[in-house]
């Protein structure tokens, strides 16, 4: 009885079908999280802003001035904002940082490791006015 096993070119080219995919794969994959972090992003200051704004509407104008009229105004406000003076927290490849005083806001989420986590910054203002610039 003869034993088969593997030649070394039928290993090699295994190896090398195996590689070729992998170096395909991997970019794709974290493209994809990338694209996921910024929709996160997006969505997570538009959630922020909604309670602002709604804060605002049931106080005058008045818009939050602490972390806690912020996030106490929509049960699904995320808690991003430590102080929401200038506090920054992470979050899914984002830096979130909040600002707000009695007449707006400011809330930014910055790509924590550019060209990584993301490729754009965030930030969204007073009245719900969403920009992206290109991260640094």
């Amino acid at each position: 009885m003869k034993k088969r096993g593997f030649t070394l070119v039928e290993i090699m080219i295994v190896v090398s079908v195996i590689s070729l995919l992998s170096v395909i794969a991997i970019p794709a994959i974290l493209r994809a999280r990338m694209v996921a972090n910024e929709s996160v992003a997006q969505a997570n200051l538009k959630t922020l802003a909604v309670a602002a704004e709604t804060f605002s509407a049931a106080n005058s104008g008045a818009y939050p001035a602490t972390r806690d009229e912020l996030t106490g105004y929509a049960s699904s406000t995320p808690d991003f904002c430590t102080d929401i003076a200038g506090g920054v927290q992470f979050r899914q490849g984002y830096d979130y940082s909040c600002i707000s005083a009695a007449g707006g806001y400011s809330f930014t989420a910055e790509a924590t490791n550019c060209n990584f986590t993301g490729t754009k910054d965030f930030t969204i203002t007073t009245g719900s006015v969403l920009a992206q610039s290109p991260c640094s």
